[in-house]
């Protein structure tokens, strides 16, 4: 890599129709995705520090992992800690190394990444992530492939802050997020203690957390699973976020979406609050090396598929 390219690395550009996105070799970060040339989510610059992870892929594992330790296989692991203040890993580490570059078209872009040998995390995989655009919105598709001898954990979140349409700043972004709106068929909410790590569920119903009916996300601080999703028939499950602007954006999970984070970022420094929310596709919520709750077992010569995608509706 040579140092006058941005600190992101390259820049893939793809584009179709109306949508268009950039996708960066650091991380294999959705950095730009517009419509129609305007924003759907919440765009960086080639140069600027990612404080909200906003577009990347959250892998090997999403969320919090207390303490930064797990057992697994029978093996004790310690995972280094990113979260200091509340003592956790956080958002696994994919996303502070450099992609490599396997297939990029017009409208598609294969980045592939072999996971460091680590103590923390020792498990032979090769990684690829794959972005296409299409008329039916931007397709992320996943494949975490197992070459070692034994079983590996997984998971995998998606993590995009969606534009909440317009040019707000520090307590004028709560306000515009008040006036956005969230549908999410989830039948059940994760409870957290102070450092965020779940301790229990609870029903929806009757509380601020139900979104199964279109609901306005004007009871913030939302930093939350929704769990115990509804599938249609096909296997997807939809979440729709609605802007105050009346843009409506489709979040779509395969089987394998078993949660949604719903993050609205309220009370962060202004310097780094994003002007929109955060609706996570989730394959397992928060500490899932530790209780086992949707975890992903990848069998030796296995391979964990994922397949999200976003659309303008």
């Amino acid at each position: 890599m040579t140092l006058d390219l941005p600190r992101t690395g390259q820049q893939f550009s793809i584009s179709h129709g109306d949508y268009s996105a950039v996708i960066t070799e650091l991380g294999a970060t959705l950095r730009v995705f517009r419509y129609q040339g305007s924003d759907v989510t919440v765009a960086l610059g080639p140069d600027d520090i990612v404080p909200c992870c906003e577009g990347r892929p959250l892998i090997p594992f999403p969320n919090r992992l207390a303490h930064g330790e797990y057992d697994f296989d029978g093996q004790h692991y310690q995972l280094p800690i990113n979260e200091p203040e509340r003592d956790n890993a956080i958002h696994g580490f994919g996303m502070n190394y450099y992609w490599t570059l396997e297939k990029l078209t017009e409208s598609s872009v294969t980045l592939s990444w072999r996971v460091p040998l680590m103590p923390g995390y020792p498990f032979s995989l090769i990684v690829f992530m794959t972005y296409t655009l299409d008329d039916n919105g931007l397709h992320i598709s996943c494949d975490a492939h197992n070459h070692g001898t034994g079983p590996a954990p997984w998971a995998l979140a998606l993590h995009p802050w969606f534009a909440n349409g317009e040019d707000a700043h520090g307590d004028a972004i709560d306000a515009v997020t008040a006036r956005c709106s969230l549908e999410i068929p989830a039948n059940v909410h994760v409870l957290a203690n102070e450092n965020l790590v779940p301790t229990g569920t609870e029903p929806v119903d009757g509380t601020k957390f139900d979104f199964r009916k279109e609901r306005l996300l004007n009871e913030q601080p939302y930093d939350d699973a929704l769990t115990g999703l509804t599938h249609a028939a096909d296997g997807t499950v939809t979440a729709v976020f609605t802007r105050p602007d009346g843009r409506r954006v489709a979040i779509i999970g395969d089987e394998s979406i078993t949660s949604f984070q719903v993050c609205t970022g309220t009370g962060f420094p202004e310097a780094i609050h994003p002007a929109g929310v955060a609706v996570e596709p989730q394959t397992a919520y928060a500490n899932a090396f530790n209780t086992k709750t949707d975890l992903i077992e990848i069998a030796p010569g296995g391979t964990a598929h994922t397949t999200i995608t976003y659309r303008v509706l």
